[in-house]
Formats: structure tokens, sequence, C-alpha cells
């Protein structure tokens, strides 16, 4: 008996103005207006994609003082978009980071219930946290919550005001408020009294049509995944290789037991990157052109500062590494998530560039490439859905290089050769995102 081959998820991630963009080319066009948005959402349903996903940031990225990465904060707020794309699609998913460390959360249930109201049940949350003041000094109150160790269990017990802590009552909170009202359409009163937050009242919207909005988590570490496991729906993340990608599937995975889950109630989603060619060896040629275009020297010496916190503009892009140390509490960045600790960091790269004797450009081009599938479009086919059949994704959310076209090559040359290898739909069978995730209605609890 054949047993048939395990159905992949597709999710469309739409790209900013950063090093993953070649925002210069002739072809990109506008992050702001709403037909670019419109563009990428339509080729994301025409590939009968899952959802679309838009990231976002609270504060515009500072270097040394001066502004110089619009990326996801320089365009709308996510909800706004996804409300209007609502109108102009008809069942891809439709999913926003919205940050829990500064929204409330009966303002966000009730953004969220709404659009998932207007689009009949395609409405997503990725849930995402803040903590550093720099971002804080955009809203009233300024301040932050700190980052030290967050307990293996999330949830189990009251743990102190952190932002994952707080995610995850604000999580819980938001789903006693989509709850308050009893499927048949009867309002009832909440009452929600936790560490991070006291609400009561009524919820002003019905109960969504798909329940409750997915839930999705960004993270890799220990706590993020830990929260994954805990509450989300699907996580987003990165890996780099098919080894670490199933290692990274079955850490998370394995954790779901000890919350009374089963294993499909948490899809695994890495972002990732691509480049077609006509040929194997032509979409190599691409890719590294491509990544040239991305890490200019310019671009190479501020991934440089990132990491080590001090001024190396004395620095050739095309010579070695710093000898000194990075400075691990450095304000030189603010804005930017940091990519681990600075001098973790600066062994490894130092590491990867004495064994390939890698400039500064060549080893940031190297260490901070995306997970990308390079090829034909049947050979990047055939990596997806062996990435999928190995325990390594559920799936995959693409990060295009090029806004808004990067997705059309993908959807017209991929698509249907996945459909062909009988492990990608080839017609939409619900109406709701949790339809298409596999995902069931969460059970009503009154």
């Amino acid at each position: 008996m054949t047993t048939a081959p395990k159905q992949l998820h597709l999710a469309a991630h739409f790209p900013g103005v950063n090093n993953t963009t070649v925002w210069a080319d002739p072809r990109s066009g506008s992050q702001i207006d709403f037909s670019s948005f419109e563009h990428l959402a339509r080729t994301a349903e025409r590939g009968l994609f899952d959802f679309f996903f838009l990231a976002e940031g609270l504060r515009l990225r500072e270097h040394n003082g001066l502004i110089h990465d619009l990326d996801v904060v320089g365009r709308p707020e996510s909800l706004t978009v996804l409300n209007a794309l609502a109108a102009v699609t008809e069942r891809l998913g439709l999913a926003a980071t919205v940050n829990a460390t500064f929204n409330e959360p009966f303002e966000l249930a009730r953004r969220l219930a709404t659009l998932d109201h207007l689009s009949e049940g395609r409405a997503g949350w990725n849930v995402v946290t803040s903590s550093d003041a720099f971002t804080g000094e955009n809203f009233r109150r300024g301040g932050y919550l700190d980052r030290p160790a967050i307990p293996q269990v999330l949830g189990s017990a009251r743990t102190g005001g952190t932002p994952l802590t707080r995610a995850a009552e604000f999580v819980a909170t938001a789903r006693e408020l989509w709850d308050s009202w009893t499927p048949d359409g009867t309002p009832r009163p909440f009452a929600h009294h936790g560490e991070h937050f006291c609400v009561e009242g009524e919820f002003t919207l019905p109960r969504c049509p798909q329940g409750h909005p997915v839930v999705i988590q960004a993270g890799d570490s220990a706590e993020g995944r830990e929260f994954a496991a805990s509450a989300a729906d699907v996580i987003f993340t990165r890996h780099g290789t098919l080894e670490a990608g199933r290692a990274f599937y079955a850490d998370v995975k394995g954790r779901l037991a000890k919350y009374g889950r089963e294993p499909d109630e948490l899809k695994i989603m890495p972002g990732v990157g691509f480049v077609l060619g006509d040929t194997d060896a032509e979409a190599r040629e691409k890719a590294a052109a491509l990544r040239l275009q991305q890490v200019s020297p310019q671009n190479a010496m501020l991934a440089l500062e990132q990491v080590w916190g001090r001024d190396l503009s004395s620095y050739d892009p095309d010579g070695p590494l710093p000898e000194a140390d990075p400075v691990p509490d450095s304000e030189l960045v603010q804005g930017r998530v940091r990519l681990g600790d600075p001098l973790a960091v600066a062994a490894r790269w130092r590491a990867l560039s004495r064994q390939k004797g890698l400039s500064i450009r060549q080893t940031v081009i190297e260490a901070t490439t995306r997970q990308s599938f390079v090829g034909s479009p049947g050979t990047v086919a055939a990596e997806l859905a062996e990435f999928v059949a190995a325990g390594a994704a559920d799936g995959f959310i693409l990060v295009p290089n090029l806004t808004p076209g990067g997705l059309d090559d993908f959807v017209d040359r991929v698509v249907p050769l996945l459909q062909e290898r009988g492990v990608f739909r080839s017609a939409y069978t619900g109406s709701t995102l949790r339809s298409h995730l596999g995902l069931a209605e969460p059970v009503w609890k009154g």
C-alpha cells in the first residue's frame, strides 16, 4: 500500500527595504503603495498559498545616531493593510506581526477579530515582543520589559515582568476575550486578573469565524520554542541545513506533549529565500550575483559594526576582520535585534573567515545568508519536498528578493511541479486560514 506524500504548506512574506532585497533593482516597487501589497497577495493566492505575512517594527532603526534602514518600519501599519487586502482576495490567509509589549489585549483582540470577520476567517497574528528602551520611547509609558532568563515552562507559574511572560498572558487573555461570546452569538461578561493584565467588561464582537485567529510565534531561542509549544499554531523560524532543521523540528515538536498537544497542532515554517534559473548552474550564478548586490561594501561594514558595536569605518571591507573584541552593551545600533551574544557571534565569524580565507565582506555574505533554495524549478521543488518528508519543516514562508514581483516565477514555475509531485494542493479545499493549515477550530472555553 502506497503512502501519500506529506503535504507542505506555503506562505508569502512581503519583503522590506533591507539586505535581503535588491531594492535598487529597476523592477523594485514601492513598499508603501497598496498596489505592491495587492500584487504579492494576489500572486500568493494564485499559487494557493496558505497565507500572506507582514512583518512590522515600531521605530526606525539607527546606526551611530543616523537612520539607516527603513525596512519593515517604514511602511503602513500591518492590520490596516490586511483589512484592505481582505477585499481583494478570497481565500488567502492574512497574517500580521503585532507587538505584545506595546499593545493591550482588549484593543488588539478587537482589531484581530475585526480582520477575521471582514475576511471570513482568514486572520493570523504573529506575536512579537520588544525588550529595549529605544523602542519604548515611541510610547506613552516610555519604558520596557527587560529580557532576563525565562523559566523552562512558560505560563505554568508567575515568572516576573519579562517580554515573553507578558506575551504568554497576552495571548491567553486575547483567547479569553474571543471566547467570551458563545458559539450561538450570545455575549457574556469577561474578567481576567493576572500578573500583567487586569481587565473586565464585555467584548464587542461575536466569536471569530475560525474560532480564534491563528497565532504565529517567531523565534529560535529556547524561550521562544517553549512559548510556541505552549501557545502558538505556527512557529516562524530559520535554520541553515537539513540536519539543523530536523533537530529544531524534533525539539519543538517534542515539547508539545507537556501542554497536552499533538505534533500536528503546531506547524513549523522556516523563512527561506529562493533563486531560480533554467539550470542549477545558472541559478547558482544568479544567487552569487544577488548576494553581492545585497551586501555592498557599505552594507558589509554596517553588518560588522552591528556585531562589534564599535566604529569600524577605518577598516577595509575587502580586508580581514578586526582583532579587537566586540563591545557587548554598545548602543551604536538602535532598534535592530542583535544576532546573539556579540562575543560568540564574533568568534563564529572569525572561525569562518580563517577556515575559508574570507574578507570582511565575504564573511558577512556567508554568515548572514538566509536559508535559500537555489536551482532550477525542478531542483527547488524536489528540495522543498525533501525537507518536509525528512521532518525538517511542515512548510515554508518564502521571502522574495524583489518587491512586489519576486514571487511570480515561483508560483509560475515551482508550484506546478509541487502539485505534480502530489505534495501541494491543486485547489483550496476550505475557506479559513485554519483549514489551509490543517488546524482544528479551537474548542470553545466558555
